[in-house]
């Protein structure tokens, strides 16, 4: 979904959402004609091995919010141009309580005493006292295939359903002053149930982000394992690009990016963000999404691209190659102080270390070799000092981010519990430092201008350290010359 598209306003049950002004009007013995001689399969659907953690997670919602209803909505589809739409991602805080995919469902739970009674408002199979299964567009049944019925849809994720269509009603009935909404995710569930608070506006609505957000930064074990799926599906994304990288010839970036979400669309859901792909100069430019330039020979290419999984948990990896197949000496050297700063961000990860401590690592070696360069005005220890950070000149953002669902997860939750805080085993984050000189920085030599490299790897939190999930990958000049050469000699491939 484009970040610049606005929600729409939601459509209620009985309203005409995909009746479009231009659709032909029908004959009566063609309506009548398709009302009959359907047959009426049932699907065949198994509870998800994956149902029982939602249900924990659903759990430990439920106890940080004792004696108040709880209302998540997944949001719905977005337009793109008149009446088609962007590809549907479920919202990242409904998909984890629920592991729902479809739009337009909404998660209510309401207390009962002993906790909460959770019921998952969906879209069921379009019926066939109606003509909405041939004649509409947005919902019907030959337009976008079959939904599940209610009882299908409770068999496969375990938990109660109700028609979408009681929606509404049931939204009415819930009491502002003990209700709280994942809000901005849908207009009409906002619309609803008005904001209450008692105090700062909006803060009663925020804790229920915040607490999600927080009970999402442990990964249990199912999904460190989906975490690993999306990663290694990346890295052969990753070997794709390598094997059609030519070391002689300029290809265009938007190839490169096309080859990836290739295997993305493939191996998973989709990308899990735009891919960054950055020849030359463009790799000084931290978010290069248009990728409209091309690869030269002798310069380097930077590659941020993450594959996300059916599951919905998304891998983050950033690597960075010379083109020619050989970093020439002023690359290898940028490339070394990168690849000397990550190794020591993921030395200082794991369970207790203040998550400051492992921007400290990093920042001290890039400081340190920036120094090495004849670039610091100033000495190591004043560049860093809080006073100063001039190093950042060529650094520019943070050693990484939370990683799962979301690219950058759990942002809603406190500083106090993520940037000011202390990591935790379970936690799944990205180191991922950089140097980036750009062409037209006057204060370092012509040599490097031009010249960006960042490394980043998806790094999980253990009991006695961390694991790299991503070491499927080289990081090393020397290891990156010759994976790059294997792959090449490899040749393309087709996914499979």
């Amino acid at each position: 979904m484009s970040d610049n598209k606005k929600p729409e306003t939601q459509v209620t049950a009985d309203g005409e959402r995909g009746i479009r002004s231009y659709d032909a009007d029908l004959p009566q013995k063609y309506l009548d004609f398709m009302r009959s001689g359907w047959a009426d399969a049932a699907l065949d659907v198994a509870p998800r091995p994956q149902a029982p953690n939602h249900a924990k997670r659903r759990a430990a919602l439920s106890a940080a919010f004792p004696g108040e209803t709880l209302v998540i909505p997944t949001g719905r589809e977005h337009t793109r141009a008149n009446d088609t739409t962007f590809q549907f991602r479920p919202g990242t805080d409904f998909v984890y309580l629920t592991g729902e995919h479809d739009p337009d469902a909404v998660l209510i739970m309401r207390p009962n005493g002993a906790g909460h009674d959770a019921v998952l408002y969906v879209r069921p199979r379009s019926p066939r006292d109606t003509d909405e299964f041939f004649r509409n567009a947005a919902y019907g049944e030959l337009w976008i295939g079959r939904r599940h019925t209610l009882a299908e849809k409770t068999t496969e994720l375990g938990i109660e359903t109700a028609d979408f269509a009681g929606l509404r009603a049931a939204l009415a009935d819930c009491a502002p002053g003990r209700t709280r909404v994942l809000r901005g995710i849908d207009p009409a569930v906002d619309q609803v149930i008005p904001a209450y608070d008692t105090g700062k506006a909006g803060s009663r609505d925020a804790e229920l982000a915040t607490v999600l957000s927080e009970l999402r930064l442990v990964k249990d074990e199912w999904e460190i394992a989906q975490l690993q799926d999306a990663i290694d599906a990346t890295v052969r994304g990753f070997e794709d690009v390598a094997r059609i990288l030519p070391a002689d010839r300029s290809i265009s970036e938007r190839l490169i990016d096309g080859v990836f979400y290739t295997r993305a669309r493939h191996d998973g859901n989709d990308l899990g963000y735009s891919s960054i792909v950055g020849g030359g100069a463009h790799a000084t430019i931290l978010h290069w999404i248009r990728n409209t330039g091309a690869t030269t020979p002798g310069e380097l290419l930077l590659m941020d691209m993450g594959v996300e999984n059916r599951n919905l948990y998304t891998a983050d990896v950033t690597r960075t190659v010379p083109v020619s197949g050989r970093f020439s000496s002023v690359q290898r050297d940028v490339y070394d102080i990168v690849y000397r700063s990550q190794q020591a961000g993921i030395d200082a990860v794991g369970p207790g270390v203040r998550y400051e401590t492992v921007a400290d690592a990093c920042n001290k070696v890039l400081a340190e070799g920036l120094a090495d360069l004849g670039l610091l005005p100033c000495s190591v220890e004043e560049a860093l000092s809080r006073d100063s950070l001039v190093y950042k000149r060529w650094t520019l953002h943070g050693f990484g981010h939370m990683l799962g669902l979301d690219v950058h997860d759990c942002a809603n939750a406190r500083k106090e519990n993520y940037r000011d805080g202390s990591l935790a085993e379970g936690y799944v984050l990205t180191v991922e430092p950089g140097l980036y000189f750009q062409a037209e920085d006057e204060l370092v030599p012509a040599e490097l201008r031009g010249i960006g490299v960042r490394i980043e790897d998806d790094i999980l939190v253990t009991a006695t350290g961390s694991r790299n999930l991503s070491a499927g990958l080289p990081r090393t000049a020397d290891d990156v010359e010759t994976w790059l050469a294997t792959q090449r000699e490899a040749g393309p491939r087709l996914p499979g």
